[in-house]
């Protein structure tokens, strides 16, 4: 079993492992920045599982930013049978995809800052 965690961004959790490409929405970054999510929820690594509460202490988890974009055109339509009211809209959600890098758990808080620091 590989490494994994859950995060909190934007709102939701999502479970991610290394080499993942995950869809989260809209980012702060440009295509090719490395981002780090502080908020980790759970870790596990095949054999051990740490809860945070609410978050693990000294853990984070980096990706890199390989794309922004936006999806499929969602369409709302509002009718009122008899009245004459119809309204027509449609939403597209932004969103950054990102690749996970590197999940660092509480025992590898160091190699988080290292990580870090060198921008990789």
């Amino acid at each position: 079993m590989s490494a994994y965690a859950v995060i909190k961004t934007g709102g939701k959790q999502y479970r991610v492992a290394r080499g993942d490409e995950v869809r989260f929405e809209r980012l702060p970054g440009e295509v090719g920045e490395t981002i780090a999510f502080e908020q980790v929820l759970l870790t596990a690594d095949g054999e051990t599982i740490e809860v945070g509460k609410p978050f693990v202490e000294n853990s984070k988890v980096v990706g890199r930013i390989t794309h922004h974009g936006k999806s499929k055109k969602v369409m709302i339509v509002k009718y009122k049978r008899r009245k004459d009211y119809r309204r027509k809209k449609g939403h597209r959600q932004q969103f950054t995809l990102v690749r996970i890098e590197d999940i660092n758990g509480a025992q590898a808080g160091a190699l988080a800052q290292e990580v870090h620091s060198n921008g990789t």
